[in-house]
């Protein structure tokens, strides 16, 4: 096989796709020149995964027209968009991770049910790869790979298979600041030599401005606007996002007080669910009125230290809250006023068939003024709710819904509003954003901003560095288990942090 030498352009006209009584995409029309790179924008549900699957086959839109340099094709599976020369690498790996790179790529491209040349075919895929602008190691196993090597090994799988227009859904979310800016400049080059045109989904404006030649933004399942990006700057995109939906006016970062710190980890270490290290000797401490940002790759031992902090895993070390011995017990909790929104709350900080109200109430159904003695007083409870569902903008059903009817930012919300409704001294959040629509990540990291200046001390783990660097007043680097590196935010640098996450340093 060899690579393409023309970079087709594709075109939408008038797509409508409805599921039910749903209108998810409602007269989509947007065209993508050859040999260029097109970013789609959309807040959650806005439609950007519905409109690429219906592209690519996955879906059949029920109006409208898709055309390929100019001539409309009927493509009635992802295997047929393949053969025209479009393919998708997703947000989350799809290759094997017990097979080779070698052996993912030639099975992937097999037509055929007989026997495989593996000598002829590790030929043809090093003559593929000599004309590559980057390349992955063909022997090692998918498993044994960085992220952003497999990341790589995903869009080559793409080039290998002749795609021409290339869908990427996300493709920086689990790389450092290098590995995503490398793969970016390369699929750049691409372009620019009218190898490929790429149609990249992303929530990073950072990106859309380094990378793209134009961006398209869907709003509610209708075209909000478009442009050339050298046109437009970040509010201009942000307000096609939420339209004139209100948002929440940021906090001002006010200056912290110097004070000995609230939360205290000293040589901190425990081991995962088969036995391994995951936390060793990790040491930090945070102190009132600051942001203390955790950085790292994801698998580094960020979620060992959610788990510790909220008592679901045993550890070694002390940890100290207000200088007092902290084992995440309940009554510890309320007694040093400590609180946590941990990753996927639905999951883990949430029972989903109960209702909104009954979560809100988690850290206070067993005191006044919603307990009278040895009851629950389920009117005092509903209302105490309703106010900050309010307060917090929860967006739903109403109090009585089971929280998992919820959509995902509305979940972290009422999280939020549960966890920061009393008195706050220490808040630890995980990945409090991921996932979210734009409206909501700005709601949340207000809060978030709103707790610090009121006095609390916040451990914000992400795996956003741009999150990070918005938000935290420092930023330590978690790799291996270990801290690696600590920045203040004054001095934070993006590529040294990136070369600390990624082992390099």
């Amino acid at each position: 096989m060899t690579p393409a030498s023309s970079a087709p352009g594709l075109e939408v006209i008038a797509m409508g796709k409805r599921f039910g009584p749903l209108s998810a995409l409602a007269e989509i029309s947007l065209k993508i020149a050859p040999g260029s790179v097109h970013a789609l924008l959309g807040e959650n549900g806005a439609g950007k995964s519905t409109l690429v699957k219906c592209i690519i086959g996955f879906y059949h839109a029920d109006e409208g027209a898709v055309l390929l340099d100019g001539r409309e094709i009927a493509v009635r599976n992802p295997r047929e968009a393949q053969a025209r020369g479009i393919g998708m690498v997703y947000q989350h790996f799809t290759l094997v991770p017990s097979m080779t790179v070698l052996e993912n790529l030639v099975m992937g491209g097999s037509r055929s049910l007989g026997r495989i040349d593996w000598p002829a075919q590790r030929a043809a895929l090093e003559g593929f790869l000599a004309t590559m602008p980057f390349r992955v190691p063909l022997d090692r196993p998918v498993a044994s790979l960085a992220a952003g090597e497999k990341q790589k090994a995903e869009i080559l799988k793409q080039l290998w298979l002749r795609t021409r227009f290339l869908i990427l859904d996300e493709p920086t979310s689990v790389l450092t600041p290098q590995e995503a800016d490398e793969m970016l400049r390369l699929l750049r080059a691409m372009v620019a030599e009218r190898r490929l045109t790429v149609l990249i989904i992303t929530h990073k404006f950072r990106e859309v401005f380094a990378f793209a030649d134009e961006v398209s933004v869907l709003r509610r399942g209708r075209l909000a606007g478009s442009g050339r990006t050298a046109d437009l700057d970040a509010d201009a995109l942000a307000r096609m996002m939420v339209g004139d939906a209100e948002q929440r006016p940021a906090s001002e970062r006010v200056a912290k007080v110097a004070a000995e710190p609230l939360l205290r980890l000293d040589r901190v270490c425990a081991t995962d669910d088969r036995g391994r290290p995951a936390l060793r000797d990790l040491s930090l401490d945070v102190r009132p009125g600051e942001i203390v940002g955790i950085a790292g790759v994801s698998g580094n031992g960020q979620a060992t230290l959610v788990e510790v902090l909220a008592g679901q895993r045993r550890h070694g070390g002390t940890i100290a809250v207000h200088r007092q011995p902290y084992h995440a017990t309940r009554a510890e909790m309320l007694r040093h006023r400590l609180a946590l929104l941990p990753e996927e709350p639905l999951r883990n900080a949430c029972v989903g068939r109960m209702s909104v109200a009954e979560n809100i109430a988690f850290r206070s159904f067993d005191r006044r003024p919603i307990c009278g003695g040895v009851r629950v007083r389920y009117s005092v409870l509903r209302r105490e709710a309703e106010g900050l569902i309010a307060r917090y903008r929860v967006r739903g059903a109403g109090p009585d819904a089971p929280i998992a009817s919820l959509s995902g930012g509305n979940v972290q919300r009422a999280v939020l509003a549960r966890e920061l409704s009393g008195e706050t001294d220490v808040l630890i959040v995980a990945n409090p954003v991921f996932g979210l629509d734009f409206s909501a990540v700005a709601d949340i990291h207000a809060q978030i901003l709103a707790a610090r200046n009121r006095g609390t001390a916040v451990l914000l783990i992400s795996e956003d560095l741009d999150e990070l660097l918005e938000l935290a007043d420092r930023i330590l680097v978690m790799s291996g288990g270990r801290i690696v590196h600590e920045a203040a935010r004054e001095e934070a640098d993006r590529m040294v942090i990136g070369r600390h996450m990624a082992g390099h340093a």
